[in-house]
């Protein structure tokens, strides 16, 4: 269950790069040379990032014991750019990137 957090850190980082991708696409489309390539290559991989941003949550989550309110605060950090790094460091700063303790063994 170590892994979890490693991943759910990696893909908020790369979440945000994607969409650092797609904003220069975006600019280059609408503002320097008016071509669509930038957004049809960056589009589909930010997508596929947003996605498994939002599936690596709420396994990270479940994991870790999130209440509700943190769970959707992360959800919706999906959202603003940029935002899935400032939650990553608000949760690493908390704690809340770690397993959740295990219950005591019964004998």
């Amino acid at each position: 269950m170590r892994r979890i957090p490693a991943l759910f850190v990696a893909v908020a980082i790369a979440e945000a790069c994607s969409w650092a991708a797609l904003l220069i696409g975006m600019f280059f489309k609408y503002v320097v040379v008016r071509n669509e390539i930038g957004v049809q290559i960056a589009g589909p991989i930010h997508g596929a990032f947003f996605m498994a941003y939002l599936a690596v949550t709420v396994v990270q989550a479940r994991v870790a014991g999130w209440k509700w309110r943190v769970t959707l605060v992360a959800l919706l950090c999906s959202i603003p750019p940029f935002a899935t790094v400032v939650f990553e460091r608000w949760a690493r700063s908390r704690g809340l990137l770690t397993a959740a303790a295990e219950p005591a063994a019964q004998s």
